[in-house]
């Protein structure tokens, strides 16, 4: 009878902190996703020993290939927490991608053409672009705050506008990227290519302090959480909002510059294709609500983590790439139906 409470006990202690604790839940599902992977790769390894040195790369490319998303995930956390969505992330990736190249180009560039090279161009071109995405983020705030345009229907059509004007612009450009600027995220450290997973952790760290010590972070989840009662208060949410899109246009512009840094090309048409549904599942699996006024940046992390550790397994086990992006759907789903099935 005694053992019967205790389990009982427990199951309710789980329920309660699966129900409404995000953080809790989000860090549950990450473990069991690791395990069963490790299993996949101890199936493939043919013994558990050789599971080991399979799991340590596997974190790596895990870390690394998402690295890019992973950051943008952390600006779309900001919106999503105040109530908005963005769907332009992937085409603004694009387009400040094409800009960097452009500036940084070895033969045609425009600073190669002022006589500006090596270390110089780099910190030039790197300001320019961050500068470029905050002013894209800036575009899509004004349009929701002061055109009071839906953020669906805003960044839907800003996607389509960065995509469409970069393939245009960019029909004849091959650039070259100089290897001295994809030391920024190539370089070697080790034997292993450490400096993407450094400047995303980095930037993590940053993010959450501004939006748990700052009177920005406050704003943000008021504003989310009831806007006019926000507005009431004195807050201008306009302004507010306006600057919640310009920052996630300069996490864009981060992963745009950590991507050619990393890849040193970029293919105009596909890239950055689909990083607004991985940043957008990555905030919801992290236990943000798509209502607004409640997030974490840390939860936002390690939701990226779970995709990225649910797409490995999946490829590890053979599934098609299509059906895998699916499963991301499905995932989004029951994540947004655990969060109404809470707040009822």
């Amino acid at each position: 009878m005694g053992n019967k409470k205790k389990q009982m006990s427990f199951t309710e202690w789980f329920r309660d902190k699966w129900s409404h604790n995000a953080m809790f839940s989000t860090i549950f599902a990450l473990v069991v996703m690791t395990i069963v992977q490790s299993v996949a790769l101890g199936m493939n390894a043919g013994s558990f020993l050789g599971t080991f040195p399979k799991l340590g790369i596997a974190w790596m490319n895990i870390l690394r290939n998402n690295t890019y998303a992973g950051v943008i995930a952390l600006g779309m956390c900001f919106i999503i927490i105040s109530g908005g969505i963005d769907l332009s992330v992937g085409s603004m990736l694009c387009a400040l991608g094409a800009c960097l190249m452009y500036l940084l180009d070895e033969q045609n560039g425009l600073l190669a053409a002022m006589g500006i090279t090596g270390v110089p161009a780099y910190i030039i071109a790197i300001v320019i672009v961050l500068i470029l995405g905050c002013i894209l983020g800036a575009l899509n705030g004004v349009l929701i705050a002061y055109g009071r345009i839906p953020p669906f229907i805003a960044t839907l059509g800003t996607m389509k506008i960065f995509r469409s004007v970069t393939q245009q612009l960019t029909k004849q450009f091959n650039p070259t990227v100089p290897k001295g600027f994809k030391a920024i995220a190539s370089a070697k450290i080790g034997g292993q290519i450490f400096l993407p997973i450094v400047y995303w952790l980095v930037i993590v760290i940053i993010m959450h302090i501004i939006f748990k010590k700052t009177l920005f972070g406050r704003q943000t989840i008021a504003i989310g959480s009831n806007e006019r009662a926000a507005k009431l208060s004195g807050i201008s949410v306009k302004k507010v909002k306006c600057r919640i899109y310009s920052l996630c246009g300069l996490m864009v512009a981060v992963g745009a510059i950590i991507y050619i840094a990393r890849i040193g090309s970029m293919d105009f048409a596909n890239a950055g294709s689909g990083y607004e549904m991985d940043a957008i599942a990555a905030v919801i699996v992290g236990g943000t609500s798509m209502s607004g006024g409640r997030g974490s940046l840390i939860g936002a992390f390690l939701g990226m983590m779970i995709m990225g550790v649910m797409n490995n397994f999946l490829n590890t086990i053979g599934v098609p790439t299509f059906l895998c992006d699916a499963v991301k759907g499905l995932i989004i789903i029951l994540a947004v139906m655990l969060q109404k099935k809470e707040s009822d």
